[in-house]
């Protein structure tokens, strides 16, 4: 199974990350307390304070703001930085003790549209202060998806003290320009194994910004449980787990536009034929027969009737240009052992992995014709690659060399490699999800431009509601920063940034996120009292 084992490695205790050396440039940067770290950044020694009224100001841009996507973030900025602190009522530039005073943050955004399209420019330019305007920060964005990850950059130079009860913010003037390494920087979910409440679906989503990262990968069925509502077959989510923990189609409406204003993709998947027993609950004659009920019945037109009627609804709601369509770990058994199927595959003159191949090709096919392009998971390139559609995305999971030879061939990928990457895999530290580098041997530039990015995979055995967030975070933000920052940015060894990262999850933690200790692998607990900086 995918989500299931894991990988046993090694963990450094914390004593050895911190041995003291000299001062060097990447020291300086591990001072910035920045995560990702930003493509350049300078800063001086100045301290500013935020005034009580900090306001979003937008003369001269081109975007109008009509959907509130911008004023919403600002807003959302503002209450993650005041951590729910009270702000000194008093507070102006009599009590500044003489620093300056910010009066308000300047937004100049150069595209007019706030359609989330993929592949969109997603740069920002953030000075504080403003050498036009030195009472406002500036910043600029080719979109005002840009502009929400600068508004993510403004909030970590953001520090509330405590004892003057005001926003400060250290190290001034900053200039920082910055924009993503890899398009695709996704992390997976998945509602089959454990259904996740909508405020944990939105949780995570939120939590997903702060480290930039911008697709949200939906594993919404599987063998386990179908819970999400299909109009046009309303019987399929007969094979939730119960009444009560099911997705209504408005409320994945409402999943995906949460994201959208948060400059986030939804990617869903349906994973065929393999993983999908539970399709058959409500309706019985997509399995094979009552006895062996996996994967679907590939000599059934109503098998692509159905998955068809999937696709045309989500085509109304999931507005990515990718669909996912599985395509892993299928074992075919079940066709030859069913006589009606066993007689089929003879008068098509089809084995096996032929049936598999027609079956896969036959569902690409099909969302084609609703305006996808595909993600296949990677056995279907490995088994018939040549005869995948131009418009497919292979998705690395197992083999170590595919990337290589997937973009050989003239094909995309996405790299979510699970000695790596893979989040339920609970021992695998930090430091191996931030030394996992997706062009690893691919030197030609064609090949590298196919490589989308990669993703972390939160798979659902032996996570719900109540562990999601401490086995996501912070491993998540490491390979957060692999997929963001320059390569030549990135540490060559992982524990120089781990007083950084620490930072970033007592960042988190402040925000409300339950992000688990660096020490250790995923969802591990505090060894001893101590600071959140130090465990």
């Amino acid at each position: 199974m995918r989500g299931r084992g894991a990988k046993i490695a090694g963990v450094l205790p914390l004593f050895m990350l911190f041995i003291a050396g000299t001062i060097s440039a990447f020291e300086d940067i591990e001072r910035l307390r920045i995560w990702p770290l930003p493509a350049q950044v300078s800063h001086g020694g100045r301290r500013m304070y935020l005034s009580g009224d900090f306001k979003l100001v937008t003369e001269g841009t081109k975007y109008g703001d009509t959907s509130g996507i911008l004023k919403e973030g600002f807003d959302r900025m503002l209450s993650i930085v005041r951590l729910s602190h009270v702000i000194s009522g008093d507070w102006n530039s009599s009590g500044s003790g003489g620093s300056a005073l910010l009066q308000g943050l300047h937004v100049i955004i150069s595209s007019s549209t706030d359609e989330l399209e993929y592949g969109a420019d997603e740069s920002y330019k953030l000075v504080v202060p403003s050498p036009e305007k030195p009472s406002y920060a500036q910043l600029e964005a080719k979109s005002v998806y840009g502009a929400l990850h600068g508004l993510q950059t403004f909030s970590q130079l953001c520090h509330f003290n405590l004892k003057k009860k005001v926003i400060e913010i250290l190290m001034t003037p900053w200039n920082i320009t910055d924009q993503p390494r890899f398009s695709y920087r996704g992390l997976l979910i998945d509602t089959s194994r454990h259904y996740l409440p909508l405020p944990v679906i939105k949780n995570v989503i939120d939590s997903m910004t702060y480290a930039k990262l911008n697709v949200l990968h939906w594993h919404i069925v599987d063998t386990q449980s179908f819970p999400l509502e299909i109009p046009s077959y309303p019987k399929l989510w007969n094979g939730a787990y119960s009444s009560s923990q099911r997705y209504t189609f408005e409320d994945a409406a409402e999943i995906v536009n949460y994201a959208q204003r948060r400059g986030i993709h939804v990617l869903a998947e349906i994973d065929v034929p393999g993983h999908a027993l539970s399709w058959g609950k409500g309706y019985p004659a997509l399995w094979p027969s009552k006895n062996c009920q996996e994967p679907l019945d590939v000599s059934n037109d109503f098998t692509f009737k159905v998955i068809d009627g999937i696709l045309s609804d989500f085509s109304k709601i999931f507005k990515f240009k990718f669909v996912h369509l599985g395509g892993d770990e299928v074992n075919t058994t079940c066709w030859s052992a069913t006589p009606r199927i066993a007689q089929w595959l003879k008068k098509h003159r089809m084995s096996e992995g032929e049936a598999y191949q027609y079956f896969v090709l036959r569902a690409q096919k099909i969302a084609l014709s609703h305006g996808y392009e595909i993600i296949n998971w990677e056995e279907t390139f490995i088994n018939f690659g040549s005869k995948l559609n131009s418009k497919t995305v292979v998705h690395n999971w197992l083999n170590t060399g595919l990337v290589e030879n997937v973009t050989a061939s003239g094909l995309r990928c996405i790299v979510s490699n699970q000695e790596n990457w893979y989040l339920d895999h609970i021992d695998a530290p930090w430091q191996g999800f931030y030394a996992n580098e997706p062009l690893k041997n691919i030197t030609d530039k064609k090949q590298q431009s196919l490589v989308l990015g990669g993703e972390v995979c939160m798979w659902g055995e032996h996570i719900d509601a109540s562990d999601i967030e401490q086995t996501i975070w912070p491993r998540a933000a490491a390979a957060a920063e692999r997929l963001w920052t320059p390569y030549a940015k990135l540490a060559k060894n992982p524990n120089k940034v781990t007083t950084r990262l620490a930072h970033f999850r007592c960042l988190l933690n402040r925000r409300g996120v339950a992000a688990a200790p660096l020490v250790g692998g995923g969802r591990v607990v505090p060894l001893e009292p101590g600071s959140c900086l130090a465990q």
